[in-house]
């Protein structure tokens, strides 16, 4: 019977045959200890010299690693490994010979391996990292579909920006301008008037020359759109969503964040409500903790944000940013028109923003006002200007950034672990 490692708990004291990769391997003597991969997870399979033929335990010591087998075997319960299950091997098959593996069992520098992010994503590690990124997306999808979102696919390649154009790789479309798309928001609004709530997820991109552990220049985003949904509901949907994650990684991904050492109980404190402040309580608080330079109308870096999250020990939502800070689509406060009804979700642990989200301007008049202070002209944004001409509604929405999320949740240190093969400031290899 051919199976895979993730299903060998349904063959018991069964013989069955896996197609797989050697990880590693030791030997004690007369027995030979294989760690065995086949993508799905990772098992170790025992070749015992008395109960195999003299060529398959030769072979067996003398597999390099990273080649390619068939291993046939009973499965018998473990209850020392992670896993719960190895392999008695009975019979071993080369399909194809590894020679020279670069990436060894030792200590590789952080260059050496993203050169060879090809062959590092075999890792355990990696490997932990990528299935727990993979529940996200699935976790996002069963949310979002449980909630009656449609799923609208937005171009990469646009003519308009969401906000500033600076940070936009810049291409040339037959006889026009083009931009690589940071954010699909735009149609997403046109969307949600014709759907009422959708979502997109997909890549963007920001030509930001940026060298910290948070930032990639092409990155996934999820991004949603809800007509009829003010700011205050779009708040209880981002929180319900973050914990819904949370729970789907806890409960899918045991094995992989036991790997990972990931401490399980900051997951489990992300639970709704999450804390909320709005930026003045956020710089009063800042000033409170030392930080004499950061002023009323200044944006808050990586310090201020993972200052104001160790003070809650939870997702903190910020609200009501000053309006000159923050994109031209985002709806004033009616109470208090220097501020608009905007969010973000700061993470814990110093992973810093994870949502950004706002009520979206729905009023004709002050949409062209906006449009005048931002110097929004020609035939570009003229759609999005008609979506509030005809039958217009309130609507909010919100972004996510994967990769700071994969890395939150997993407890890494940079996010270039966080996707298959990161885009940096200078790396476009592999």
């Amino acid at each position: 019977m051919k199976t895979t490692i993730n299903k060998v708990r349904n063959y018991l004291n069964q013989e069955v045959t896996i197609g797989a990769w050697l990880a590693n391997k030791r030997s004690s003597g007369k027995i030979a200890f294989l760690q065995l991969r086949d993508g799905t997870g990772f098992i170790q399979g025992v070749v015992v010299k008395a109960e195999v033929n003299e060529e398959t335990f030769k072979l067996a010591k003398g597999l390099t690693q990273e080649t390619s087998v068939y291993v046939t075997g009973t499965i018998v319960e473990d209850t020392r490994s992670p896993f719960g299950f190895e392999m008695q091997v009975k019979h071993i098959e080369v399909i194809h010979e590894s020679v020279d593996y670069p990436i060894t069992p030792k200590e590789h520098g952080t260059e050496f391996l993203m050169d060879h992010r090809h062959l590092w994503l075999r890792s355990k590690r990696q490997h932990a990292i990528m299935r727990i990124r993979n529940e996200i997306i699935r976790a996002t999808y069963q949310f979002f579909n449980d909630n009656n979102f449609v799923k609208i696919d937005p171009p990469i390649l646009t003519a308009t920006s969401a906000e500033e154009t600076t940070e936009l790789f810049h291409t040339e479309y037959f006889d026009e301008e083009a931009y690589l798309s940071q954010s699909g928001q735009l149609y997403l609004e046109a969307a949600a008037m014709a759907f009422g709530r959708v979502f997109s997820f997909g890549p963007t991109f920001r030509a930001e020359k940026s060298k910290t552990r948070r930032h990639l220049i092409e990155f996934w985003m999820m991004e949603p759109e809800m007509a009829f949904v003010d700011h205050e509901e779009s708040l209880s949907i981002q929180e319900n969503y973050i914990t819904y994650l949370a729970e789907s990684v806890l409960k899918n991904c045991q094995l992989e964040l036991n790997t990972l050492n990931r401490d399980l109980d900051k997951l489990n404190n992300i639970k709704a409500p999450f804390p909320r402040i709005t930026y003045d309580e956020a710089i009063q608080l800042l000033k409170e903790k030392g930080f004499d330079d950061i002023d009323w109308g200044d944006d808050f870096g990586a310090p201020h944000e993972t200052a104001i999250a160790e003070h809650f020990d939870k997702p903190v939502f910020i609200t009501h940013y000053p309006a000159s800070i923050k994109a031209f689509y985002m709806k004033p406060d009616p109470e208090r028109p220097d501020v608009v009804l905007c969010a973000d979700l700061i993470a814990p642990e110093g992973y810093g923003e994870i949502i950004g989200g706002s009520q979206r301007i729905d009023d004709l008049e002050l949409m062209e006002q906006r449009y005048d202070e931002h110097r929004l002209t020609g035939d570009a944004y003229n759609w999005y200007l008609e979506l509030r001409k005809y039958g217009s509604v309130p609507h909010s929405g919100f972004g996510l950034g994967l990769e700071r999320t994969v890395a939150w949740f997993c407890g890494v240190d940079h996010v270039r672990e966080t996707i298959p093969f990161p885009r940096l400031l200078n790396r476009l290899y592999p």
